[in-house]
């Protein structure tokens, strides 16, 4: 894990060398982001869209959930606090605890969106070969119907939340065609902040501090022309008891921040109303149309982050597999 003074250290020198490799890949795979031919503005990676439109000061607080939500109740004080919608993504198992029933309706009835985030939580595809699949589809489908079966007691459907979290944020082409096919869109976090590493514990060598977080979410907004426009920045809900520094504890100084630099927070469905028709990515060739140049410095600042965010990725896996 790239820590807020392990990523000082590397730059620029070892951290523009990485991203040259990084770049190098990108253009090797033809896969990592997908500009769409109707509105250049989104940003699509494996076929889910990972990013809203970047020239409006507009994003969304995302909270995903499965075995914990230690957060709720500061989450629903804060938000209804400052007056704000956010969107959350549980899984079935989630969405069926007796102990997160009146988290959830109050969510409800507050207005916050709530989505899917499939059922038992599966592994999706390899960590470290993504091509590679995990699952059928015929239990992608399966697991994923069950979690909007369990949503259903709550009154939510398909139709009111067409969006849809993969389970550990991991997904692939596959997964991205298989979503659409049954009429919902999967969307993933905004990579480049290290706010997903919220769930780690100090033992895993990936860990971060809440402190080293913010540290990130205000240098990526800093080194990004277009800041955190469009950002689908992803918190959880609850976190393991091991890690006794909640990031969720400083959503209200977040939220100030994010005010203090003109951000609007919506819900998601709002963030991506002017949603483009899906856009699949074949493994040929990556398309990038309506701009001049290949590599704008938007597009440089965006795969730095990218590469950062891997670093996590990497070492996710690991964590992952020693606890397999």
């Amino acid at each position: 894990m790239l820590t807020s003074r392990a990523v000082t250290r590397t730059r620029p020198r070892q951290l523009l060398s990485s991203f040259l490799v990084l770049a190098s890949t990108c253009l090797a795979q033809d896969r990592v982001v997908e500009f769409s031919e109707r509105n250049s503005r989104f940003l699509f990676e494996e076929g889910a869209i990972i990013r809203g439109d970047t020239t409006a000061k507009k994003l969304a607080l995302v909270f995903t959930g499965d075995e914990f939500a230690d957060g709720a109740e500061t989450i629903l004080r804060v938000l209804k606090q400052e007056g704000l919608k956010a969107s959350f993504f549980f899984t079935g198992r989630f969405y069926r605890n007796p102990a997160f029933r009146s988290a959830i309706q109050q969510l409800k009835r507050d207005g916050h969106y709530l989505g899917a985030h499939s059922n038992e939580h599966l592994l999706y595809c390899d960590w470290t070969r993504r091509e590679k699949l995990l699952v059928s589809r015929e239990k992608f489908e399966d697991d994923l119907n069950r979690n909007y079966v369990e949503m259903q007691a709550f009154g939510i459907s398909k139709n009111n939340a067409p969006f849809f979290v993969p389970p550990f944020e991991w997904y692939n082409q596959s997964i991205s065609n298989w979503t659409a096919r049954m009429g919902l869109r999967l969307i993933n976090f905004t990579p480049g902040t290290l706010s997903n590493a919220d769930y780690t514990t100090p033992e895993m060598k990936n860990y971060l501090s809440s402190e080293a977080i913010m540290d990130h979410i205000k240098e990526y907004e800093a080194r990004d022309p277009a800041g955190l426009n469009g950002f689908i920045l992803l918190i959880h809900i609850g976190v393991a008891p091991e890690r006794t520094d909640k990031f969720y504890d400083r959503l209200d100084d977040l939220i100030k921040w994010l005010r203090g630099n003109k951000y609007q927070m919506v819900r998601i469905d709002q963030l991506l109303k002017a949603i483009p028709q899906r856009s699949e990515v074949r493994g040929q060739k990556t398309e990038v149309r309506g701009q001049k140049s290949r590599f704008s410095i938007y597009r440089l600042t965006f795969l730095i982050g990218h590469f950062e965010q891997k670093a996590v990725r990497f070492r996710t896996a690991h964590e992952f597999k020693t606890m397999s």
